[in-house]
């Protein structure tokens, strides 16, 4: 596609971008959707063509035209200049993480993070002689103070994907570009369609396509989108490792993106709803969503956030555990998971006491995290109305 007909596609609106980013159907024969390209071997014409590369695919591992429609369309869709695509969510961050340190660097990291990216950053990066420093997500400019002569990147995630905490991405940004610190954000959780990464100063962005991208529970995926400066570093870590994705999950994500825009739009209409309803109810003590002007952040949300997607948070008022336990169990239409932005309604209970650092996590009462799907919200509301009854031991 020439670069005129690229940046007059990125022009438009998401959810017209959505349904046509990564399309060439007369690179196919007409065909809307790319055929899916299983191989490792690529075949060269000349011993020329192999000595110069002079093809545009050279082996399995470094990408199909499968994989490369899924790239090309994600980095349309998250205004990158590149885009790699690794078999999981912890994948892709453990690739930007690597990509951003090195031996004897100073890491930053949020302590809303995701558990297992603590894991990571402690016990393999820690091997390697990168220190991990945990900050607390609501420091925005005040990052700068923490920012050491070895400091190469700082990790966002907004929201933290369990207690929900809102980082002010932009200051944070900033503050890092100052001293050439890399910006990593976690961005699974709005996606590029609520919060354009690159355009808030992020230089790698993480999603975990597991999760809304796929939007059937069906595949693992993770993707990494670079800007201009650190797309070439980025896609030389990518290629060193060769974490490559099948074709056939690179397919699915593809299918799963043209819906995207629709299902984010409905659940996160969804939870918001739903999150409304729990604040009202005696059982609650708190609810952790964005979009609630009553949350911390919120302001920031609304500044910088053109949604909310369907993953949020309650805390419940103090309930013995086996009252939480018949809540949760006894629910028909919440499965309990730990993944989410799926079809199907899920329930998570948690806890991040154990692994805070920087900050602590001291509720009124059990935490438990909600992922709303593509159900009718009363019979959603319905399913809950009789957990409450069993949590007050009526049920």
């Amino acid at each position: 596609m020439s670069s005129d007909k690229l940046e007059k596609r990125r022009k438009k609106r998401m959810a017209t971008l959505v349904t046509q980013a990564g399309r060439a159907p007369f690179d196919h024969f007409g065909f809307v959707n790319p055929p899916v390209y299983r191989g490792s071997t690529v075949l060269f014409p000349t011993v020329a063509d192999l000595e110069g590369l002079r093809q545009p695919y050279t082996y399995g591992t470094k990408g199909t035209p499968t994989t490369r429609a899924l790239e090309t369309a994600w980095s349309e869709i998250a205004g990158a200049a590149d885009t790699v695509l690794v078999p999981s969510g912890l994948a892709a961050i453990s690739l930007a993480l690597l990509t951003a340190t090195k031996a004897g660097a100073h890491l930053l990291v949020t302590d809303s993070a995701y558990s297992p990216t603590r894991a990571f950053c402690d016990g393999f990066l820690a091997r390697f002689g990168v220190t991990t420093q945990y900050y607390d997500p609501a420091i925005g400019a005040g990052i700068a103070a923490l920012i050491r002569p070895e400091t190469t990147a700082v990790l966002v995630e907004s929201p933290g994907s369990q207690s929900m905490e809102v980082q002010d991405v932009p200051a944070i940004a900033a503050a890092a570009h100052e001293k050439a610190v890399c910006v990593i954000i976690d961005n699974t959780w709005a996606t590029p369609l609520y919060f354009p990464p690159h355009e808030r100063g992020c230089d790698l962005a993480i999603e975990a396509g597991t999760k809304y991208l796929s939007g059937h529970s069906d595949i693992l995926l993770g993707l990494v989108s670079a800007n201009p400066r650190w797309a070439k570093r980025l896609r030389h870590t990518f290629n060193l490792f060769a974490m490559g994705v099948s074709p056939d999950d690179a397919a699915l994500a593809l299918r799963g993106m043209r819906t995207m825009s629709l299902r984010l739009k409905e659940q996160g209409r969804a939870a918001l709803e739903i999150a409304q309803w729990l604040a009202t109810r005696a059982e609650v003590a708190r609810v952790l969503h964005p979009a609630l002007p009553g949350h911390p952040g919120h302001d920031l949300w609304k500044r910088d956030f053109s949604g909310a997607s369907g993953v949020f948070s309650i805390i419940l008022n103090p309930a013995p555990k086996p009252a939480v336990d018949a809540f949760v169990d006894g629910l028909e239409l919440f499965g309990i998971g730990y993944s989410w932005g799926g079809y199907e309604s899920l329930v998570l209970p948690f806890d991040c006491a154990p692994y805070r650092t920087a900050t602590r996590w001291t509720p009124e009462g059990p935490a438990l995290r909600f992922s709303i799907g593509l159900e009718d919200v009363a019979d959603l509301k319905e399913d809950l109305e009789a957990g409450f009854e069993r949590l007050r031991g009526e049920g």
